[in-house]
């Protein structure tokens, strides 16, 4: 009889325990919290994934744009001479250009051998009015036309906002922009128009509206329109972004040249004493400074003289200019 109970008890003592390391053991051990940690993972995952796998893609979309700002930025220092004349916004052909570059430095140059000015004077003068001075006029034209463009973009920008939220497509509001707005900037959308017409997408035609125009804010609308173009969002919501970014750099341009007047000035003062007392003491004693073009140290001297003030010019004008 004490064997039976003793094995009875032994029998009992291990079914009780297999019952307890059935259902108690996983819940005091932690499993079944950890196998709901190990569903609820494998539930989240796929989304997490969808989501990495999107962020993925605007990263490289943009990693993408960051390799063609650079690209660019290279072709800008190497730019041929029919797109400078389209930035400045003429017509003319490169050929036309050189032919009347050339004509001019021919004129000056017979100009100046008439008047006795010598074969030296005359071939340096003829070299600035054959080559330095279109290429100055070329810049001129090409950073007054850009600073109208800039004038009129964050209003046309707001335009394309309105009517895109108002239902109209993008192409459309662009084209709303081309007919109301100033030049240049009129110009320049009905150039995008035209590219997207003959097959084009919107986006890379918008993109190629850097090479015409060369500023910061047409490289960013371009980027905009282009990433929209391939990863989708709201268009209207960063094009109102964008017309603020452009507004905001439209002031801090403004305030710069604000605060930088009064070294413009003092530099204006400075480079303009030598030819006024220049022309007084002519005035004056004209004897007494005629040396200087009649004898020739003197001529080598005011040669001299225009050269080293020519450099403190560009220097200070390097000193007061700020680029942002």
């Amino acid at each position: 009889m004490q064997m039976q109970a003793l094995s009875l008890g032994f029998f009992a003592a291990v079914a009780v325990g297999g019952l307890a390391w059935v259902f108690l053991y996983p819940m005091l051990s932690g499993e079944k919290q950890a196998e709901k940690r190990r569903s609820s993972v494998a539930r989240v995952t796929p989304a997490v994934r969808q989501v990495e796998r999107t962020q993925r893609s605007r990263r490289e979309q943009v990693e993408g744009s960051l390799r063609d700002i650079e690209a660019r930025k290279q072709k800008q220092k190497n730019v041929a001479l029919s797109t400078r004349l389209t930035q400045a916004g003429l017509d003319w052909t490169p050929k036309k250009f050189i032919t009347i570059s050339a004509v001019l430095g021919v004129f000056v140059f017979a100009v100046t051998m008439l008047f006795g000015g010598g074969l030296t004077a005359a071939a340096g003068l003829a070299f600035a009015a054959g080559f330095g001075l279109p290429r100055w006029m070329l810049g001129f034209l090409k950073k007054r036309r850009e600073k109208r463009f800039l004038n009129a973009l964050p209003d046309a920008v707001d335009v394309i906002v309105r009517g895109i939220k108002a239902g109209l497509p993008l192409f459309d509001s662009i084209k709303v922009v081309a007919a109301d707005s100033p030049e240049p900037l009129k110009t320049e959308f009905n150039a995008i128009i035209e590219t997207q017409t003959i097959g084009m997408p919107i986006g890379e035609a918008c993109a190629r509206l850097y090479d015409r125009m060369p500023v910061p804010e047409a490289n960013f609308f371009g980027i905009v329109i282009a990433i929209q173009q391939k990863s989708g969002g709201n268009l209207s919501e960063a094009l109102g972004n964008l017309s603020k970014v452009l507004r905001d750099r439209k002031r801090m341009a403004e305030k710069i040249q604000a605060m930088s007047m009064e070294a413009k000035a003092s530099a204006a003062i400075i480079g303009s004493l030598p030819p006024i007392v220049m022309l007084l003491v002519y005035m004056s004693t004209p004897d007494y400074i005629a040396l200087l073009w009649t004898h020739p140290t003197g001529r080598l001297m005011l040669a001299g003289c225009v050269v080293w003030m020519a450099a403190g010019i560009l220097v200070m004008k390097k000193m007061i200019n700020f680029d942002f």
